[in-house]
């Protein structure tokens, strides 16, 4: 719910303060983030292609040397590594930010959401939909915000339990690795189409860009790259299955750390029915966490540890984020609103705690009264 001691004219000042913070960003934007965003791609674009020849280089040799040489071990982990941290910053970096907008200012037709498709398997279209309209929209908003649980797991006790939900560790393992495909079908509303609510012909055609989009990253990563290592398709298409895995849990643990944190706040429908800026301004602030570190943890996560400023300014380039955090806090702090900020093994520590927790019926945090009890 939206704090009670909240007045009508408190929410007009937080969301015309906000709204001028804005502007004044917006107002700002010139050379120095055109520059941050080019160089951005042209270092993600080099460590692609060095990840990619690392891990062919460490085939050399290892028709003799097969599991004993350890300088192939070196390259290939080097090469997967690098591999996988590119696939992290084309995705929350670049990708994700560049599909909301962020950059559309600059009027360069190569980086501009119009056109923008990542190296991912939901298709942009449907990832706009999906995050930019629904998510954005109804942040945290029970029957409204399909990423609460992305409508398989229980993330907030304010959810009706299920005996699906004692699989939640198991849908836990699998949603983290291969996140990427989950996301693919996150438009689908694969709940909607088993109990029949689904538009059939809408479901086919959302089921079939998504099914194109997902073989061409399938034909990139597990079948033309391999066939380039002849005899070795095995260790290449393997190298890249581990890159992919290690950005889907990457990225599985930033979003997740961005909304699911002990002490962030659910709505009910009934909150939006009338909802005000500036009511929808606070919202977005109770309704995400930010992780602290230092700058790149904010670039590995796409600035997704700036999660409060990115859902009050989406559309705002991800550099700008640190500079307004510090004004958002003393806001938040002036009004009595919770700021969740934290380092990220508590906030992923707090999440995976608490879906474990929510695995069973209840569900809800022992008081610290109760705690003390025993």
């Amino acid at each position: 719910m939206i704090p009670s001691h909240l007045t009508d004219a408190d929410l007009r000042d937080i969301g015309e303060r906000l709204d001028a913070m804005q502007a004044r960003e917006r107002a700002s934007l010139g050379a120095a983030d055109r520059a941050y965003i080019l160089r951005l791609i042209r270092v993600q674009r080099w460590m692609a292609l060095g990840g990619r020849a690392l891990i062919f280089a460490s085939l050399l040799g290892l028709p003799v040397a097969l599991g004993s040489w350890p300088l192939f071990w070196v390259l290939i982990s080097l090469g997967t590594l690098t591999l996988a941290l590119s696939k992290i910053l084309e995705n929350m970096e670049i990708g994700h930010n560049v599909i909301h907008g962020q950059w559309d200012w600059m009027n360069d037709p190569d980086i501009h959401s119009a056109n923008w498709e990542w190296d991912h398997g939901c298709p942009a279209r449907q990832w706009k939909h999906t995050h930019n309209v629904v998510h954005h929209t109804w942040t945290n908003v029970l029957g409204m915000d399909r990423d609460i649980g992305y409508g398989m797991m229980r993330v907030t006790e304010h959810q009706r339990w299920h005996p699906f939900y004692l699989f939640q560790p198991l849908w836990i393992v699998l949603m983290a690795m291969y996140f990427e495909w989950f996301i693919a079908l996150h438009d689908l509303e694969i709940p909607r189409v088993l109990k029949g609510k689904r538009d059939k012909a809408e479901a086919r055609a959302i089921l079939r860009e998504s099914g194109a989009k997902v073989g061409r990253q399938a034909l990139k990563d597990y079948l033309l790259w391999p066939l380039l290592a002849g005899p070795f398709f095995f260790i290449v298409l393997g190298a890249n299955f581990a890159a992919n895995v290690l950005r889907n849990i990457w990225t599985w643990a930033v979003i997740f750390c961005g909304h699911f944190p002990d002490g962030v706040s659910h709505f009910s429908k009934s909150v939006v029915a009338t909802e005000s800026r500036g009511g929808w301004y606070v919202r977005q602030m109770l309704g995400s966490c930010n992780i602290r570190g230092g700058r790149l943890l904010h670039i590995l996560t796409g600035n997704l540890s700036h999660q409060i400023e990115h859902h009050l300014f989406p559309d705002l380039p991800s550099n700008r984020y640190a500079r307004v955090a510090p004004e958002v806090e003393a806001l938040c702090r002036e009004y009595g609103l919770a700021y969740n900020s934290h380092s990220f093994g508590r906030q992923l520590g707090s999440v995976l705690w608490k879906l474990l927790r929510l695995t069973f019926p209840g569900g809800k945090r022992p008081s610290r009264r109760a705690a003390a009890a025993g």
